[in-house]
């Protein structure tokens, strides 16, 4: 495997929250950037999933396996409980199942953390007030040429969970490359949840 290169600091703050050791599944992988660097750093294991050629050819070459499914269609293919950590990092904006998908991530794994793009934070809300849609580093594109499907925020999301029976063990936000934990619902762009599903 080619060694990772060193990660962005809000990476480093998700590796962080792997346990060593620990079997993953990274649902919309990209490159496989953080995967590499759980395996070869943390002495993890697991698979990648990604839909996109381009990226699934970058996985190969950095060494890391990947699956190329549709999260649309599901996690029929795992087991319960079969990989210790899910990660989920900004796919849940992209996907019409987010609901569905965020139970199997629950099921799938002991453990799971989400990314995605918070709507709450405060230059979007300001940008709102002005009556139009933000278009930021987190939120990049134009209303009407984005892939995210939604925005949320961590207030959403929190209640999403709750409704769901999953247990958030932890959220911060991250904004400029760095962890927010004081307010990150107004004061990140992205947040970041670690959460666990009903006890089984």
């Amino acid at each position: 495997m080619k060694p990772s290169p060193s990660l962005p600091e809000h990476l480093r703050a998700i590796a962080a929250l792997v346990p060593p050791g620990s079997r993953v599944l990274d649902l919309g992988c990209g490159r496989g950037e953080l995967l590499a660097h759980l395996i070869e750093r943390r002495g993890c294991s697991g698979y990648g999933v990604e839909i996109d050629d381009t990226n699934l050819q970058a996985c190969v070459a950095r060494g890391v396996d990947v699956i190329q499914i549709n999260l649309e269609d599901g996690l029929a293919m795992f087991a319960d409980r079969s990989f210790d950590v899910v990660l989920q990092l900004q796919t849940l904006q992209h996907l019409r199942n987010t609901e569905t998908m965020l139970r199997e991530t629950a099921r799938v794994g002991r453990m799971g953390i989400v990314s995605f793009p918070n709507f709450a934070h405060w230059p979007n809300r300001l940008s709102v007030l002005g009556g139009r849609m933000p278009v930021t580093k987190a939120l990049p594109y134009q209303w009407y040429d984005t892939p995210n499907i939604r925005v949320t925020t961590c207030q959403d999301f929190q209640e999403l969970a709750q409704r769901n029976g999953l247990r958030i063990l932890q959220h911060f936000g991250v904004q400029a490359a760095r962890r927010v934990d004081w307010w990150p619902n107004l004061l990140a762009s992205v947040a970041v949840f670690q959460f666990d599903g009903p006890a089984r």
